[in-house]
């Protein structure tokens, strides 16, 4: 285990999760996404399980959904009771996604026939059901599985493959598998006929903004032709997480909004047709991506209309006196020792 590693292990060697009822999930709601080309209402269902396998062992740099977890096993009638209580609250929305602050594919946080019951339940109204998985859970099997209960349904599976960079991704974010395991699991995926869509992070712990921006601009280049989809995660500052540690000491800011149109626009021209968006979990604060509070609210409004729309007009006539503090850092941060977090809060 190297440093990174040991560290995110460390970092939980204290932790206590909060009581939770497992009975309910950790949230439901209806949002907008895409559907056919279309505007359409999604619906959203956060399981509360045992938890990612990884984060159990050790887990990402970034990620704090663990705070959510149970950190013991759920039962089955359990898993089934939440989805009861999420589905009294839906009103027919086609496309349904599932997220479980882990992977819906793992065995030990779903149970196989768990997960054929909750796609079962789903299947009936959905026209389109999207799920999260690490890449090792991703086989034939299993897909093969998926596939004779949804039958003609529309059905995507997200990797958070975050940088095409091994080095980052081992040195930076402790994923805990390499770009092939992606590409991999990428290829099964095609073969099976099931859409994929990669989550990319923006800026990295370490990364400078400017290489951040380049990162998330070249791991679009090096994907266009294996995914799907591209969601783009501004990294966020989630609790007990190492990120967490970093901000605590002044040691990270999470990226400008600036960088995230940046990456909007760059990445909009290689992908041309295919769809690329972007979630800006805590956006607007000072935990999340964010630039000052007089334009916060309007970029973040236009990167989620970018994100319905995939219109890059919606970028044009956009500025702020603040921009200027975003182009000295990323001249001024190059001769420094990593990004800049005092200068501009």
């Amino acid at each position: 285990m190297n440093e990174l590693a040991q560290f995110c292990k460390d970092l939980k060697r204290d932790f206590i999760p909060k009581t939770r009822d497992p009975r309910k999930p950790v949230r439901f709601w209806s949002e907008k996404d895409v559907l056919d080309g279309k505007i359409i209402d999604a619906y959203v269902i956060i399981f509360r399980t045992r938890g990612c396998s990884w984060a159990l062992k050790s887990g990402c740099s970034m990620c704090g959904y663990f705070n959510d977890s149970m950190w013991e096993d759920v039962s089955d009638e359990d898993l089934i009771s939440q989805l009861n209580l999420a589905m009294s609250k839906y009103s027919g929305e086609k496309f349904i996604k599932i997220f479980t602050s882990g992977s819906f594919l793992d065995d030990s946080e779903i149970k196989p026939k768990v997960r054929k019951e909750i796609l079962k339940n789903l299947t009936e109204n959905a026209e389109k059901i999207s799920v999260e998985s690490r890449p090792e859970y991703i086989n034939d099997k299993t897909l093969k599985e998926i596939k004779s209960i949804i039958g003609s349904k529309n059905f995507e599976i997200g990797i958070g493959l975050e940088t095409y960079s091994d080095f980052v991704r081992e040195k930076c974010l402790n994923k805990g598998f390499k770009f092939y395991e992606y590409k991999e699991a990428a290829d099964i995926l095609k073969k099976q006929k099931i859409e994929l869509k990669t989550y990319v992070l923006i800026k990295p712990p370490f990364l400078t903004e400017k290489e951040s921006i380049k990162d998330a601009v070249t791991t679009v280049e090096k994907i266009k032709n294996i995914t799907d989809c591209i969601s783009l995660n501004p990294t966020n500052v989630q609790r007990n997480t190492f990120v967490s540690y970093l901000w605590n000491r002044k040691k990270y800011r999470p990226p400008w909004l600036f960088s995230i149109v940046e990456i909007l626009k760059d990445s909009k021209k290689i992908l041309d047709d295919a769809r690329i968006k972007c979630d800006t979990v805590g956006g607007g604060s000072i935990r999340g991506a964010h630039n000052c509070k007089l334009c916060d609210r309007k970029y973040l409004k236009a990167i989620e209309e970018f994100s319905l729309t995939q219109n890059l007009n919606i970028f044009e006539g956009l500025d702020c006196e603040c921009k200027e503090k975003w182009l000295d850092q990323l001249d001024i941060e190059d001769l420094g020792f990593g990004s800049l977090t005092n200068m501009y809060g």
